[in-house]
């Protein structure tokens, strides 16, 4: 089912998702003691391009409200992961499952009605430069051919805009913005659909020290106000530190490590140790 003009946050089904952005010094992980419900598995998928394997016996899952990063090397293989999930490609072996559907079995409408409960915020941003900050936003309602009325409309651009911090920007072209003002409204668009998942691929990349937290900060206000499974695509270890409630390593195109961000930078393996050194 297509997402409705929900104006308010989706009611948490555990204690950790508190609604409410709260200040980047109050934002703790998501406790994942009592049992979630999986909305995504990646089992045993195999992508080759000719002679480049890039995913072998990849598997990985991914539960209600929680985070969890994908680390890799460039071009280790997290991009075409991303692609494969969202139906972009389609692996050679192996069945990839989201929000209950196979992605391998669906007709092209069925994959359209489940990217609009799969939010996607892309490195580049990709804002349309010749709309306005407010017709950028609009622009998922529009693709998924949901019609609202323009109060709420504005009802929805303006929850939005605030969630990310940028109230005042709705009229403002995206040359007019930073880039963490850019960021952030990428962000926007994709929580204009209320998603069940985000899938963020290197969502600091290019941004300096400073920018780069507030933007994972504001991953982690994302996660606890509206209770969103997030994939996150990262090399960006102060990215992966604030992000992460759980890490997958990928090596070697598997799941060559998993575990919280404490646990890998604790073992020995020196495969590991490198990124967490």
């Amino acid at each position: 089912m297509l997402p409705g003009p929900i104006l308010t946050s989706k009611p948490a089904p555990t204690a950790a998702a508190t609604p409410g952005a709260a200040a980047p010094s109050a934002i703790t992980p998501t406790s994942l003691t009592a049992p979630a419900e999986t909305v995504l598995t990646v089992e045993h998928v195999d992508k080759s391009f000719g002679d480049n394997h890039v995913l072998r016996d990849f598997s990985l899952a991914l539960r209600r409200g929680e985070n969890v990063v994908v680390l890799g090397k460039s071009g280790s293989g997290k991009s075409v992961l991303i692609k494969c999930i969202i139906g972009l490609l389609l692996p050679d072996r192996g069945c990839i499952t989201v929000l209950g559907q196979d992605v391998a079995g669906l007709s092209h409408q069925q994959m359209d009605e489940l990217r609009a409960r799969v939010g996607f915020l892309f490195q580049s941003n990709a804002l349309y430069d010749s709309m306005t900050v407010r017709e950028n936003l609009l622009f998922p309602l529009r693709r998924h051919w949901l019609q609202h009325r323009r109060a709420e409309e504005d009802a929805l651009v303006r929850q939005v805009l605030d969630d990310v911090g940028l109230a005042q920007t709705a009229d403002l072209m995206p040359a007019e913005l930073s880039g963490g003002m850019r960021k952030r409204i990428a962000l926007a668009r994709t929580l204009i659909l209320r998603p069940d998942i985000i899938l963020y691929d290197e969502p600091t990349t290019g941004l300096d020290p400073v920018t780069s937290r507030e933007i994972s900060h504001l991953i982690r206000q994302v996660q606890q106000k509206y209770n969103a499974s997030a994939l996150i695509i990262a090399h960006d270890m102060s990215c992966v530190r604030l992000t992460a409630d759980r890490v997958a390593l990928l090596l070697d195109g598997c799941c060559y490590a998993e575990g919280s961000y404490a646990e890998l930078a604790a073992r020995p393996d020196p495969r590991i140790h490198e990124f967490f050194a």
